[in-house]
């Protein structure tokens, strides 16, 4: 990324509390500025730090920590009741709003990021100009079939072993941790070793687990947390903004995950990038980033002024 694109911090007020972001490039190049939703829920922004490359292209590049993670507030006191997809769509409409944007924006979110993106883009807010769902699934109950095929097709008992300890609620046992990172590293992130970035998320996740062990559960395969039950599929032919669904071809959102998301969309495309699995912002960085910026350059014709 040129030196040129320059970078600014900043913490918008919500609900008492503090969304910190960083807003790389100039919001006000004419080219709607791309907001960038982390994964989780309960990770932070360094996973997906990568994509401020795209500010290379004079588009300014907006990531934030959501509440509960990162820079952003922590409230580990906080009940299951609390923790909700309709909290952090409002999180993000305050966000724009702070940020005075909410009249020309791109959204690309990965992961949990993309249903957030994704139940954020049904309601058809008037200023969404592109949305990019990377590596979501449209369906909790179809990730998790999809996960213990997965599992199942691991070599050495590692399925055997998760559900062995699974069965016992036994999450911290070393030999569940070790085939929970032989998992990861086949589907998650296949970097050997893994760039500081991934680490620097999985390390605050593990300081404070509140929001990813509410809303998802203890590993990213076994979800038990209050999202275990939810769907989009039934609401996507509502959204109305040209949208890129993006896969890896070893990826834990596997084609029969996202599938809805390309297909119930009315103007989506989709790509499966062959040598990525969840991260290929990372792993395929150089044609991810590529594959983005021409997605925005075509379907964004509306200035910001």
């Amino acid at each position: 990324m040129p030196a040129t694109c320059d970078t600014r911090e900043g913490v918008a007020p919500f609900r008492g509390h503090q969304t910190w972001y960083r807003v790389t490039g100039d919001l006000h190049s004419g080219l709607a500025p791309l907001v960038v939703l982390h994964g989780g829920p309960g990770c932070t922004h360094d996973y997906v730090d990568a994509y401020k490359a795209v500010a290379a292209t004079g588009r300014a590049v907006i990531h934030y920590d959501q509440l509960g993670n990162g820079r952003s507030s922590h409230l580990p006191d906080a009940g299951a009741g609390f923790w909700t997809v309709s909290l952090f769509l409002d999180e993000l409409d305050c966000l724009l709003a702070h940020l005075g944007i909410a009249d020309a924006y791109c959204l690309l979110g990965q992961s949990w990021g993309g249903m957030l993106a994704a139940e954020h883009a049904v309601r058809r807010p008037a200023g969404l100009q592109a949305l990019i769902i990377a590596n979501s699934p449209s369906a909790f109950p179809t990730w998790v079939e999809e996960a213990l095929r997965l599992r199942r097709e691991l070599p050495g008992g590692i399925h055997q072993t998760l559900l062995a300890h699974e069965e016992r609620g036994d999450f911290t046992h070393p030999e569940y941790l070790a085939a929970t990172e032989v998992f990861y590293r086949n589907h998650v992130c296949r970097m050997d070793p893994w760039p500081p970035e991934v680490v620097a998320t999985f390390d605050a996740i593990a300081e404070d687990p509140t929001v990813y062990h509410t809303m998802n559960g203890p590993t990213e395969f076994h979800v038990i947390g209050t999202l275990k039950d939810w769907t989009i599929e039934d609401r996507l032919h509502r959204v109305a903004t040209a949208t890129l669904v993006m896969t890896g071809r070893f990826d834990e959102a596997t084609p029969r995950a996202a599938e809805a998301y390309a297909n119930l969309i009315p103007d989506a495309e989709w790509l499966i990038l062959g040598n990525s699995s969840h991260m290929p912002h990372l792993e395929e960085h150089d044609l991810c980033m590529a594959v983005v910026a021409d997605f925005l350059a075509r379907k964004t014709d509306r200035n910001v002024q």
